[in-house]
């Protein structure tokens, strides 16, 4: 009540232009300040930013959005309001804290707009939601229960700490996060995991383009992955050494980096809409040729599109700058065909018939490897990389998604010594035969491993989570649809970390598995706990590898000769007495002839 008081009078004395008032959501009284430029004018953008826990609406905007110590820099939000022209509005959470998961304070949000809109004939289409720290956990919140009333979020130090999460109906959203690297109340590592949901919820590109140094402030990096669907961005603001705080430097002031982010979008744009629905952002197709070149299958990109204030004449869709094809009646579709390894920036471009276009991309990337270390992923504890499926008798989880403080997930090691510094976890949780599991290469999992025939061998260091009487465990290959299996493995591990993080364990033994792939096809790495009650499994290292053979061609009469000698058998050991196809050729594959494996290609 005093600082209501307090901020009444200073106004009514002309020292703060602001205004000071009260809204009643839900039978409650609920307050907040808000400045307005002289000469606003009408249908101009609103600006709603939220304070962080323990604070409020004037500690907001007298600390954080002014300059206090310094007021001729003129580092404050009403220089950017007076020039821009749009209002700002902070309003106060109950007891200072704000509701991250329930709809209390988004009906304030709500409240606040309409009356906006009434009292300064603010424009709907250009609302923005920021916060700092709780604050900014609060707008990752109404990112997901408001997006068709905010047109872009300005998340400040904030951000979910029991992981971020993207509803599927919810627009392409356009997102800034400012924080610094220094932070100890949000870390920064938390910030990386958040974003990319809603990279991949937007379709952006998996690679952000960086821009060092920016605005001369020595070491800020702006990343940006963009465009997304419908041509949104998700932008990362990173301050080195900076902590908690909003950022108030002349090269870097919040206010003004909000404002000219934000300012980019409306919710009444004209352009048409496109969004890729396949493929999905991130997809990755392995194929491993040790005879041979690698060829990658054709890949489909389709596409929605629409204009609510006309009619999508074409879309067209490119590889790069390469034109894949136009098409001017749905379905939109097109085939990169014939494709290189590297990564593909596929792009979907709406043109409507007024010829505003709109562009969505997605980034695929096609590998060929001799070897493939797929643990590298393994850096992000509670999340499940891209690529990997599981299952513990209960819950199935698919990557990449994150998140996770229980179940299947990565973990992270903090014991010293430790022989990992992270490991995926994966169980079986009643011990059903085969219901815990943990797979790489799943047809539905984005990466497709595809695999030519040659030798191969997988490293891999595993050990058990919460199991001191040790379990084993099994390392498969699978066909990647189903669970025929091609080759497998049993080990049992022999060091146990103890189902807590920060206990110290040895350094794991690498063991290695060989096998043989006879036919072409898509594959997937598999690994089976124990049938027991929460058998478990921490996969520490997995690498894969190809030993190629001599390639030469075995020719008919050496097959005549083996054959007749009784020397020719398969890959399983068993002789084989007539190998010709009804063509009269050998068929392609691996084969033990005298001893030796050839290849027939």
């Amino acid at each position: 009540m005093k600082k209501q008081l307090l901020i009444t009078i200073l106004c009514v004395a002309g020292i703060m232009p602001i205004e000071a008032d009260n809204i009643t959501v839900d039978g409650t009284s609920r307050s907040y300040i808000v400045y307005a430029p002289k000469n606003l004018g009408e249908n101009r953008p609103l600006f709603i930013f939220c304070h962080g826990s323990g604070q409020d609406a004037n500690y907001m905007l007298n600390t954080q959005f002014r300059d206090t110590q310094n007021p001729s820099r003129k580092i404050s939000i009403e220089a950017v309001c007076d020039t821009a022209k749009f209002v700002m509005l902070f309003p106060n959470g109950i007891n200072n804290q704000w509701d991250i998961g329930g709809n209390r304070d988004i009906n304030l949000v709500k409240a606040l707009i309409d009356k906006m809109v009434t009292q300064y004939k603010i424009d709907r289409n250009r609302v923005y939601l920021g916060g700092f720290s709780m604050g900014g956990m609060f707008t990752y919140h109404a990112m997901n229960k408001i997006p068709d009333l905010i047109a872009a979020f300005v998340p400040v130090s904030g951000y979910p700490m029991g992981g971020a999460t993207a509803n599927t109906n919810v627009r392409p959203l356009p997102i800034m996060h400012i924080h610094g690297t220094a932070d100890d109340v949000c870390g920064f590592s938390g910030v990386q995991p958040a974003l990319n949901v809603w990279i991949k919820h937007n379709g952006c590109p998996t690679t952000a383009k960086v821009v060092n140094n920016y605005n001369g402030f020595n070491g800020a990096k702006l990343h940006t992955w963009a465009p997304g669907n419908d041509g949104v961005e998700v932008k990362l603001l990173e301050l080195p050494n900076k902590g908690h705080w909003v950022c108030k430097e002349p090269q870097v002031y919040t206010g003004k980096e909000m404002w000219n982010f934000c300012k980019n979008y409306s919710l009444n744009k004209t352009s048409p809409n496109i969004r890729i629905t396949s493929p999905t952002t991130g997809t990755k197709h392995i194929c491993f040729a040790p005879t041979g070149e690698a060829v990658f299958p054709d890949i489909t990109i389709t596409a929605t599109a629409d204009d609510s204030n006309g009619s999508v004449e074409k879309v067209e869709f490119y590889d790069g700058t390469t034109l894949l094809g136009t098409c001017t009646t749905k379905p939109y579709k097109a085939t990169l065909k014939d494709a290189k390894a590297g990564k593909h920036a596929l792009k979907a471009i709406a043109i409507d018939n007024d010829g505003e276009t709109s562009t969505a991309s997605v980034e695929v990337t096609l590998q060929t490897p001799t070897t493939l270390t797929i643990s590298s992923a393994f850096t992000e504890g509670g999340a499940l990389p891209a690529g990997w499926t599981t299952y513990d008798g209960n819950e199935k989880r698919v990557g990449y998604s994150n998140g996770y403080s229980l179940g299947c997930r990565i973990l992270q090691f903090t014991g010293s010594p430790r022989g990992l510094n992270y490991g995926l976890y994966f169980r079986n949780i009643e011990g059903k035969p085969r219901q815990g599991w943990a797979k790489y290469g799943l047809s539905n999992s984005g990466t497709t491993l595809r695999l030519s025939p040659g030798h191969y061998t997988v490293k891999y260091k595993i050990c058990n989570w919460n199991k001191p009487e040790f379990t084993p465990v099994e390392l498969g290959i699978e066909k990647n649809n189903g669970n025929v299996n091609i080759a497998k493995t049993t080990f049992t591990p022999t060091i146990n970390i103890g189902n807590v993080a920060s206990n110290s364990f040895g350094q794991l033994q690498q063991q290695s598995f060989e096998f043989d792939i006879t036919e072409e096809g898509n594959y997937a790495i598999a690994l089976y706990t124990a049938d027991v009650e929460y058998g478990d499994c921490i996969l520490g290292q997995l690498i894969l590898a190809n030993n190629s053979y001599s390639t030469t061609d075995v020719k008919d009469v050496e097959l005549q000769q083996s054959i007749a000698q009784g020397q020719y058998y398969d890959l399983q050991g068993r002789k084989i007495r007539d190998s010709k196809s009804s063509s009269g050729k050998m068929p392609r594959g691996i084969y033990i002839i005298n001893g030796r494996k050839y290849i027939v290609k």
